[in-house]
């Protein structure tokens, strides 16, 4: 391998890790945001949790892996160069960062793949891409997984206030408060078998396309390794804007409703990384919690902030390929049109983090309405715009 093509390697590996990353913070909310705003789990101790469970879930399957490394990608019938995946990921990471910035639980996966499908059909056309294989595999998961999601919490919440109906409020809540724990350590425990695996196999794709495996093989284990530990970390950060947003933007709920979202998640999560489907774990997430909030009597949705995610995850796909394909128009050009990009995608990350510490989100504020801000005087109060 010459040495520009091992620099491509090395900062494909890097950018990938990079995005497995922000995946973690982006994603800590599907696991214990519902928690969280139910005071089931404090919000360290929470995203301790959700770290070490994601980082043991990398290692129990590696079929999603299998379908990004030999699914998506035609990497048999064109050349694929390692310059077009670094570009995607670039893509992908960008609109992670926005959709953070405003505190929009948007899809990871939708922009890893949106980002490298853009990617793909710049350089290498239309053919790179199987478009099969995303049809199936991603974008009708897409659209079914947050609707059985949703209409399975929809029935738990209906069961469980109908079988606790003849206890009192106090018993209800201790007893479900112990419920969400494992409930949400599930969550966390099947984010990592299944968002963790998307970062393998970009690195698995990368390696097929330099020559370093051979196509139609799964992740090395010290690429399991390294995206197990990249996503965890991520997670232990703890991204506070999305985890305001989908435990008290969307609707207030009790523990009998976090246990009940939590459970329909893990469970629709764990059965399609078994299948080796790569949905979006925010989007079946976010329909567990809507559908909670659609089966309590007496619940209302915030419709206005379900909209808002509906159109970022109806964007996501395109935007994350807009920019993946504009990265790939300059990365293709020679190494340091890829060396470019990079500067690039690091100037904009930093402007996204220096506006994020004008209105910071942490553990100690994260439980606050996402509507409201806190005056210099105590005791008054004044509706603001959503952080």
């Amino acid at each position: 391998m010459d040495p520009a093509t091992l620099v491509v390697v090395v900062l494909v590996i890097v950018t990938a890790l990079t995005f497995d990353f922000t995946n973690g913070f982006h994603d800590t909310a599907n696991a214990m945001a519902t928690s969280i705003a139910t005071g089931a789990l404090k919000p360290k101790t929470a995203v301790i949790a959700a770290g070490t469970l994601n980082l043991i879930g990398a290692f129990l399957s590696t079929e999603v892996a299998k379908t990004i490394s030999g699914g998506i990608i035609n990497e048999q019938q064109v050349t694929i160069s390692a310059a077009f995946i670094f570009a995607g990921l670039v893509g992908a990471i960008i609109w992670n960062l926005i959709t953070w910035l405003v505190g929009l639980p948007s899809s990871s996966s939708h922009a890893l793949f949106g980002g490298l499908v853009g990617a793909v059909i710049v350089g290498a056309g239309v053919e790179g891409v199987n478009f099969a294989a995303v049809l199936t595999k991603v974008l009708i998961p897409a659209l079914v997984s947050p609707v059985v999601a949703g209409l399975a919490a929809f029935f738990a919440v209906k069961l469980i206030f109908f079988v606790v109906r003849k206890m009192s409020e106090s018993q209800v809540e201790s007893g479900f408060r112990h419920g969400q724990t494992v409930t949400a350590c599930l969550v966390a425990l099947s984010h990592g078998t299944n968002d963790a695996q998307k970062t393998m196999g970009i690195i698995t794709l990368t390696l097929i396309a330099v020559g370093f495996q051979p196509s139609g093989t799964g992740p090395e284990l010290w690429v399991v390794a390294i995206c197990g530990l990249a996503i965890a970390l991520g997670t232990y950060m703890g991204g506070w804007r999305v985890i305001r947003t989908l435990g008290k933007g969307l609707t207030e709920i009790s523990t009998p409703q976090g246990f009940a979202a939590e459970a329909a998640s893990a469970t629709t999560i764990l059965v399609s990384s078994h299948m080796g489907f790569a949905l979006s774990t925010t989007q079946v997430c976010s329909g567990s919690i809507i559908g909670t909030g659609l089966g309590k009597k007496g619940s209302k949705v915030n419709w206005g902030v379900a909209s808002k995610m509906l159109i970022a995850w109806i964007v996501t796909f395109p935007a994350a390929g807009i920019v993946g394909a504009l990265a790939c128009a300059l990365a293709k050009t020679s190494v340091w049109g890829t060396v470019a990009v990079a500067f690039i995608a690091c100037a904009v990350a930093f402007i996204i983090w220096r506006l994020s510490r004008r209105n910071p989100i942490n553990s100690a504020n994260v439980n606050e309405r996402a509507d409201v801000k806190v005056n210099a005087n105590p005791g008054a109060k004044t509706v603001a715009a959503a952080a």
